[in-house]
């Protein structure tokens, strides 16, 4: 056992040894990259992704909506944003970036940022990973709607009310972001059972 350990590691050093990285083509925000022949993106400027769980005191949980040109849909999400991206804010932390980003989309700030998880979202065609933190403590300072580059609308949706109205949305026409489930989960939020389904394609 110990001798096929030794060369599974010895063949996973080599092909390690053997990958030789390269840039296909780069545009404004990101670069293509061939590695063995394996292909996929990255982002050269970004050092993060960040996606904020906000519930406020009344148990309402804090969603955006947006269009997003890669699906051409406008697509129902957790607040989230890129970290690193900004002049003169590269060093920014994944807390105070997730804390920005809130009051920017939301118009909530938040008194604490509690960090949940963090971990790849699409390895087959990424390098990206994204933090998942709780917003606490929320105070509504302003409108939100994002910054000059965007056009966010803000949904204040009661926990019990979430799947219905997700799945409304969806009957709409509007995707959903699975990370909401996602990040409830971790933030230890527990929705009303039900069985999800997908839209009828036929």
């Amino acid at each position: 056992m110990t001798d096929i350990k030794s060369g599974i590691e010895r063949g996973f050093e080599m092909a390690q040894n053997e990958r030789k990285p390269r840039v296909i083509a780069k545009g404004r925000w990101l670069t293509f990259i061939d590695d063995s022949g394996w292909e996929y993106v990255t982002r050269p400027s970004v050092t993060g992704i960040v996606v904020i769980v906000a519930v406020t005191a009344d148990q309402r949980v804090v969603l955006v909506e947006q269009y997003r040109p890669a699906v051409q849909q406008r697509v129902i999400e957790l607040p989230a944003g890129l970290v690193g991206d900004i002049d003169g804010r590269q060093t920014e932390s994944l807390a105070d970036a997730a804390a920005r980003e809130l009051e920017e989309e939301t118009g909530y700030r938040a008194a604490e940022m509690v960090p949940l998880f963090e971990g790849p979202v699409a390895v087959g065609v990424s390098d990206e990973t994204v933090a998942f933190f709780e917003a606490r403590g929320l105070a509504r300072v302003g409108a939100g709607g994002g910054d000059d580059t965007e056009d966010i609308a803000v949904h204040e949706v009661p926990l019990a009310d979430v799947n219905a109205f997700l799945a409304s949305q969806r009957a709409k026409g509007v995707a959903v972001d699975p990370k909401i489930f996602a990040g409830l989960y971790l933030a230890g939020v527990s929705l009303p059972a039900t069985r999800a389904t997908s839209p009828d394609r036929s």
